[in-house]
């Protein structure tokens, strides 16, 4: 038995089984990799290709199968490849739901979502989401978006991805620049006239010098100067 300082290695690095078992583990994690592929490739490409709720669910409860098997003695493969199988009927038949209801499907995948409309925030839809302000520009920003004027619609999809629409470049309007050094340069007191963005929900407006001017949208009295460059892809 190796022994340091009070500890047993022979226990921590192997635990209460011999290192004889270290083969029957190799033979269980290849089981149950074989196990995991066959499980996946019966799901269809469908639910390899996109990770919605649904499929994420189907993912975790192949992985907590697929675990004890493989390295507790006292868990049988079997027992696994079983949870396997009626994962897989589970799956079937709640797709078969989901193509025969649309409700289901709202209720299981969920629906997408108008996030920006004619270069403004929806808000109550925005406040829905678990998506912040910073995240949000950041992926706008990755599509090569500076401010919410170029953007005539922006949906957030049942997978999470962002869809953006734009406007034709002769059609794009003054917004909210999301350009993190732009849209630091928050003001509640108007020193000059000019067109400015709710730094809340991207309302644009003229406004006059004045010492505070709540938005026609939101209420809230935080203005950003607007910008209208084009976008450049």
């Amino acid at each position: 038995m190796l022994q340091y300082s009070g500890l047993e290695w022979d226990q921590v690095l192997l635990g209460k089984e011999s290192l004889a078992f270290l083969l029957e583990v190799v033979v269980r994690t290849i089981i149950m990799y074989l196990g995991i592929l066959i499980a996946l490739r019966s799901l269809g490409k469908r639910g390899v290709k996109q990770l919605s709720i649904f499929e994420l669910v189907i993912i975790i409860g192949f992985g907590s199968a697929a675990g004890d098997p493989m390295f507790y003695k006292d868990v049988g493969v079997v027992n696994a490849l079983v949870v396997f199988l009626v994962i897989i009927l589970l799956y079937k038949l709640t797709t078969y739901l989901v193509t025969k209801s649309e409700r289901i499907d709202k209720i299981i995948e969920g629906e997408p979502i108008c996030l920006i409309a004619d270069g403004k925030f929806s808000i109550a839809n925005f406040n829905k989401e678990p998506l912040g302000y910073d995240e949000f520009f950041a992926e706008m920003r990755q599509q090569s978006v500076s401010h919410l004027g170029q953007i005539e619609e922006a949906i957030i999809e049942v997978s999470g991805n962002v869809s953006l629409f734009f406007y034709e470049d002769k059609d794009v309007k003054y917004g909210l620049p999301i350009l993190p050094a732009l849209y630091a340069e928050r003001h509640r007191q108007i020193l000059s006239e000019g067109i400015y963005s709710c730094s809340f929900c991207g309302q644009t407006e003229k406004i006059a010098a004045t010492d505070k001017h709540l938005c026609k949208n939101c209420g809230k009295a935080e203005w950003v100067i607007s910008i209208n460059k084009r976008r450049i892809t």
